[in-house]
């Protein structure tokens, strides 16, 4: 396991370390600025398991034709009831469960393309969960790390398990 800023290497240099999946973590900013976080989805091998959160999902929906625009409240520290399909990251999971939201942005549901499916929504219809309909690519706007997201390790172990990543511990 390795840590990597998102403007510490390329994305050329990022695949170099073979990584068996990669988790595109939360941050300030737009997609835009958040260093190889875009690169590294129109890089990434096809089969390559990869996991966004808040930004990392925002990047997720941009890299592939969705808009990302200002969302309908500011989430800052806040929890909302997720919705969600049942299936991929979300499988075993209740629906609905407690989620920690921070965020200001969200990734536009009418401007979703065809390769991206919604898997997890708020009551008011936010985007909370997006997968790729062919590669093994999700991505979530909460924060399943957060102290105060009901199921969020559960969640994790799943995105590990569809990874093909063998859980030893998690902490």
């Amino acid at each position: 396991t390795r840590v990597v800023r998102n403007d510490d290497l390329t994305a050329a240099e990022a695949w170099a370390l073979k990584p068996e999946a990669v988790l595109l973590s939360p941050g300030p900013c737009t997609p835009n600025e958040a260093g190889v976080c875009l690169s590294i989805l129109d890089t990434a091998p096809l089969d390559m398991p990869i996991f966004g959160v808040c930004l990392g999902h925002q990047a997720m929906g941009q890299a592939f034709g969705g808009d990302v625009i200002r969302a309908k409240a500011l989430m800052h520290g806040k929890t909302s009831p997720i919705e969600h399909d049942g299936r991929s990251v979300f499988s075993g999971l209740p629906s609905p469960f407690t989620a920690t939201r921070y965020h200001s942005l969200a990734v536009r549901r009418d401007t979703l393309p065809d390769v991206l499916e919604v898997t997890a929504w708020t009551a008011d219809g936010e985007i909370m969960g997006l997968a790729h309909r062919t590669r093994p690519i999700h991505g979530v706007q909460f924060h399943p790390e957060s102290i105060a997201t009901e199921h969020g390790h559960d969640l994790l172990a799943n995105f590990l398990h569809l990874a093909g990543i063998k859980r030893t511990a998690m902490v």
